[in-house]
């Protein structure tokens, strides 16, 4: 046990969260092949508002990616008949996005895909650990959003 602390203390926290981030990108993508979809597509139409679909304009900053990523992922799930556009009620230049039945059935697949991912997790680390685990990426986020990590005026 020694040894597996010692290689911990030589970790970096941007390593560990890389690393972690690549292996579950990769386990999802591999997941998703088996439902004909990717981990970005999953995770879109997870995005989505099931109900009252969600204008485009929102679906980036919700998903924390570029526009023009986002619009070669809704191009190709549109082409695959997952979604469709709809003049948006409330804004007369405005477009919502609804799942169709199928985008419908394949939000469905991810969602399982990704509770099941989360339930595997659970039974394996203690409500404690998960706890800190939350709070840490929590902490994380905030240094970041409050520019607190690396500022203009930083000498190191």
């Amino acid at each position: 046990m020694g040894d597996q602390n010692s290689a911990m203390k030589d970790l970096t926290i941007d390593w560990a969260l890389r690393a972690t981030w690549q292996a579950v990108t990769r386990l999802y993508n591999e997941e998703a092949k088996n439902y004909g979809l990717t981990m970005a597509i999953g995770f879109t139409l997870l995005s989505i508002d099931s109900k009252k679909g969600t204008p485009s304009t929102a679906l980036g900053p919700r998903m924390g990616m570029e526009s023009t990523s986002l619009s070669r992922i809704l191009k190709s799930i549109e082409e695959r008949g997952y979604i469709e556009r709809r003049p948006n009620p409330n804004d007369g230049r405005g477009v919502l996005i609804h799942l169709t039945a199928l985008g419908l059935e394949k939000r469905k697949e991810s969602k399982e895909v990704v509770l099941r991912f989360n339930e595997v997790v659970k039974e394996h680390v203690n409500e404690k650990d998960l706890e800190g685990f939350y709070r840490t990426s929590e902490i994380i986020n905030k240094l970041i959003v409050d520019k607190k990590i690396y500022t203009k005026t930083s000498t190191n």
